[in-house]
């Protein structure tokens, strides 16, 4: 049978489990000052578009002031690192150990780099943030502003990973603060993914509150690490089921290649508006979650998500390539009865799309 490149599906995913995440993320967060819930945005005229019942948008746009999810997972994994993996319960737990001797470092693709340069701030540290070819201006501008040295790579994304890495294991102090993992280097990535969660707590919450659980949940996809966040959150044994479909560019979709070699798979990535999901290796860490749990993967090009962006911006969201890729993937879907019958899509079905980053946080090219 010939693969489709561009749709993976996987229909014993759903009954998966795994265990639940730790439970104090949610309460150190909640302990920042810039910390709120971000908005849980209802689009009734898309869902009448699409034949399903109702869609929602998380939007991220103004996640701690920073235009994006990353800082949730930044936050917790510094305050982590720093206090030995004593699950702080706020930010004065963290501050009473910093050694301020510490330079945080980071590679990024835009928005994990700023937030782990505004944690450095926060905590009157020193920072350094590798970012790759592709990287809009403006998003390099946006970390720069928090004060980070920025070295620009000329290369990929493995490419400023590779760089960052070198760069810590130069000197004792430096911490690599890395959303991927890789053989040795696991225990840090693992803590972004917990941060990740505080995001999936607020979905259920919201939903619960308009007496709704989610059916499904879509996930933009660069190395894994958000989607092994949602795919644990919601295979765990207390949380609803619902389908998780990731979506990456088709110039980038190292997970749905790895997904249909059953095996992680790099792939040569290329120029993409989605700067935030140009990586060509999944976090090896996460990929076991991906290939037990992930209903479905798909990827799209870039006239889909400038379309989408377009949509959104109509319907009052800020929405950045990354954050619209989730509303062009839950397109395609919806218009093929051949994908709707894989992921089992009804017309009844409550979706809610992960729209991770505003506009200002990670401009398209």
């Amino acid at each position: 049978m010939t693969l489709n490149p561009t749709w993976y599906s996987n229909p014993q995913a759903r009954t998966w489990r795994c265990p639940a995440p730790s439970s104090s993320v949610a309460t150190f967060h909640e302990s920042l000052d810039s910390y709120t819930p971000t908005p849980l945005v209802e689009l009734p005229d898309l869902a009448t578009q699409l034949g399903v019942g109702r869609v929602f948008v998380k939007d991220e746009s103004a996640r701690m002031n920073l235009g994006a999810f990353k800082i949730l997972g930044a936050s917790w994994a510094i305050a982590q690192a720093i206090t030995g993996g004593a699950s702080p319960q706020s930010l004065t737990d963290v501050l009473i150990h910093v050694d301020p001797d510490t330079h945080l470092v980071a590679a990024t693709d835009g928005n994990h780099g700023r937030a782990v340069a505004h944690m450095a701030t926060i905590l009157n540290l020193q920072s350094t943030i590798f970012v790759p070819n592709g990287v809009a201006p403006g998003a390099i501008s946006n970390i720069a502003a928090e004060g980070a040295e920025v070295i620009s790579v000329d290369g990929d994304y493995d490419a400023a990973v590779m760089q960052a890495r070198h760069f810590t294991e130069a000197d004792a102090h430096r911490l690599l603060i890395q959303d991927m993992s890789w053989p040795g280097y696991q225990e840090i990535p693992h803590w972004i993914i917990e941060g990740y969660t505080t995001l999936c707590a607020e979905v259920d919450h919201q939903l619960s509150e308009l007496g709704l659980v989610c059916d499904v949940v879509v996930v933009p996809v660069g190395v894994g690490s958000l989607l092994e966040s949602v795919t644990a959150h919601y295979r765990s044994a207390n949380s609803a089921h619902p389908t998780v479909l990731s979506v990456e560019p088709l110039e980038a979709a190292c997970v749905l290649q790895s997904l249909h070699a059953g095996k992680l798979t790099s792939v040569k990535t290329g120029t993409t508006i989605m700067a935030g999901m140009n990586c060509g290796t999944p976090s090896s860490d996460s990929w076991p979650t991906h290939h037990a749990g992930v209903d479905a993967a798909i990827a799209i090009a870039d006239e889909a998500t400038r379309n989408a962006m377009t949509q959104m911006a109509e319907a009052g969201i800020d929405a950045g390539p990354c954050g619209a890729a989730t509303l062009a993937a839950l397109k395609v879907l919806a218009e093929s009865d051949d994908y709707r019958r894989d992921v089992d899509l009804g017309n009844d079905a409550v979706v809610v799309l992960l729209s991770t980053e505003s506009t200002r946080a990670n401009p398209a090219q």
